[in-house]
C-alpha cells in the first residue's frame, strides 16, 4: 500500500528521483520492507549512496560485497553479513531504501 507521504515511486516501490530522497524517505520505504534501520544499515545505506554517485549505477551483489569489503572491511564484506541486515536480496531492497535505482540483475 503506497505512502501519501512518500515522493514518487515506481511500480516496485523504487523512487522515481533520486534527489527525492532523504532518511524519513529512507525511515519509511524501510519499514514497508519491515526493517527498522540500525546505525549498521545507515552504514551501508551510506555506502550505497557513494557508490551510486562514483559509479552512475546501483551495484549488484557482487559489486555490493566488493564495495563494502573495501571500505569497512572484511567483516562487513560479506554476503552473510548484508544478508543479516537486508534479508532476501540485499542490493536490491538496501538500494531501494536509499533512494537508488534497482540494480541491474537483480529480480
Amino acid at each position: 500500500m503506497p505512502n501519501a507521504l512518500l515522493p514518487k515511486v515506481n511500480d516496485e516501490g523504487f523512487l522515481v528521483n533520486y534527489h527525492d530522497w532523504n532518511t524519513t524517505v529512507a525511515t519509511q520505504i524501510a519499514t514497508q520492507e519491515s526493517i527498522a534501520l540500525s546505525p549498521a544499515h545507515w552504514e551501508i545505506i551510506e555506502l550505497l549512496r557513494e557508490y551510486y554517485v562514483t559509479f552512475d549505477s546501483s551495484p549488484a551483489m557482487r559489486a555490493l560485497v566488493k564495495f563494502c569489503k573495501l571500505r569497512l572491511g572484511d567483516e562487513k564484506g560479506r554476503s552473510i553479513y548484508l544478508l543479516k541486515l537486508f534479508p532476501g536480496s540485499p542490493a536490491k531492497i538496501a538500494s531501494k531504501i536509499a533512494g537508488l535505482p534497482k540494480p541491474a540483475n537483480c529480480l
